[in-house]
């Protein structure tokens, strides 16, 4: 399990780095809602069930939600 935690963190570093490199919006936020899970994924490996259900549902789920709401209304106003 250690080598998964390891190959995670990883992923999560990787993420981060291109989360904030991408120039393109939408891939932008399509990468962060991958840390998002990748990071629910950790607090579940370091026993904090709660933090998990939370990560997924508001940094996976309602974030990514609105950003791509934001996007699309931003994207509106420009035409």
């Amino acid at each position: 399990m250690k080598i998964f935690s390891v190959i995670m963190i990883i992923f999560l570093i990787v993420s981060a780095i291109c989360a904030s490199a991408i120039k393109n919006l939408l891939s932008a936020v399509i990468v962060f809602m991958a840390y998002s899970l990748v990071m629910a994924i950790l607090w579940q490996q370091l026993n904090a069930p709660d933090l998990a259900i939370t990560e997924a549902a508001v940094g996976a789920g309602i974030t990514t939600l609105l950003f791509v709401i934001t996007l699309k209304e931003i994207r509106g106003v420009k035409k």
